[in-house]
């Protein structure tokens, strides 16, 4: 017997299953609690038993803890174990090179982001006019330097004329290389760079960097 869809409630069968979360789903029924986007086994975040895209991940919220005697005897205690447990992870790794750090979909999103800062900053530095000798340099026979004209600098290149978006959202920036906007802000000079995110800067306060596709719309 099939079984039904955690979210419509109608029968899956198994040419559109989903089997994640302890439950199944349709292909298209496999989205973000809050805000719906499509989501797949690559880029959901389980929490409940629930899907949610990276954007509306519920926050754990921390504990504080009382700073007693014991307390500060127990941290000091773990701070000597993880001291040790370190020289010796020192010490067995010596000589064995540098560890690879896992190829996630988090990691590739940082890489993208990184490879299109560069591409821009040399782009804006191929764009500069290379200095010229001044006319009749090659001309002056008693061997005496010839006074170079101060020339004014160069004017910066304007801004690519990406495409422009207004927020549809108000969205609070979760890692160091996202931007904050409200709803009603429009986003400029945009580059898209997978199905969810894009990189652009919020015309009302200069700020740039990584959004989510689904919180903003074309103008």
């Amino acid at each position: 017997m099939n079984p039904l869809c955690d979210r419509c409630g109608r029968v899956v069968y198994p040419t559109e299953k989903v089997n994640c979360l302890d439950k199944y789903w349709h292909k298209g029924c496999f989205s973000c609690e809050v805000c719906k986007m499509t989501l797949n086994m690559k880029n959901y975040k389980g929490f409940g038993k629930k899907p949610y895209c990276n954007a509306h991940y519920p926050k754990t919220n921390f504990t504080c803890v009382a700073d007693t005697p014991e307390n500060r005897r127990l941290k000091e205690q773990s701070k000597m174990q993880s001291q040790v447990l370190y020289k010796e992870d020192f010490e067995k790794s010596k000589g064995k090179g540098f560890s690879v750090v896992a190829d996630t979909p988090e990691m590739q999103r940082i890489k993208k982001t990184q490879d299109q800062i560069s591409n821009v900053s040399v782009s804006n530095t191929a764009t500069q006019p290379p200095r010229q000798s001044p006319p009749g340099a090659s001309q002056n026979f008693n061997h005496e330097p010839t006074p170079v004209p101060v020339q004014a600098a160069a004017a910066a290149p304007p801004p690519s004329a990406g495409k422009r978006y207004r927020a549809v959202y108000d969205y609070a920036a979760a890692d160091e290389d996202e931007v904050s906007f409200v709803d009603g802000d429009v986003i400029i000079d945009v580059q898209q760079i997978d199905e969810g995110w894009m990189y652009g800067r919020v015309e009302r306060t200069g700020q740039q960097g990584m959004l989510p596709s689904n919180y903003v719309e074309s103008i």
